[in-house]
């Protein structure tokens, strides 16, 4: 199956998405990324931090909820915690987007940097 993700932090960038790299290529050894793009803050009203967001995309042959399961334990590995979000601090977000093309969050897939990275990553959804 084919697998599209969004990466995304307004913390530390080079370090959470250097550890997010290193967790996923070990993991899924064809993983592929687009550009890092910075963009500022969609839902945040008090920290004005830009994110730097990325998109990529890998084969697996695992399920869905499985490699939910993964990019979940790298964002605890990266140092997430539930009250990270409400204090508007993202250390790292990894979302599964799409999987053989069926994109699972139709509302990020339409964001510009998402686009962006898909026409980068060559792909069609």
């Amino acid at each position: 199956m084919l697998y599209l993700i969004s990466l995304g932090t307004n913390e530390h960038p080079h370090e959470n998405l250097a550890l997010a790299h290193r967790r996923l290529s070990e993991q899924f050894p064809d993983i592929r990324y687009s550009a890092v793009y910075d963009t500022p803050p969609l839902f945040f009203r008090h920290n004005t931090a830009h994110f730097s967001n990325q998109v990529a995309c890998f084969h697996s042959m695992l399920l869905p909820t499985e490699v939910k399961a993964r990019l979940k334990a790298i964002e605890l590995e990266a140092g997430r915690k539930p009250l990270d979000k409400p204090n508007e601090v993202v250390k790292l977000d990894i979302d599964l987007l799409a999987c053989d093309l069926l994109c699972y969050k139709p509302d990020d897939c339409q964001r510009d940097y998402v686009r962006r990275g898909i026409e980068e990553l060559e792909l069609t959804i």
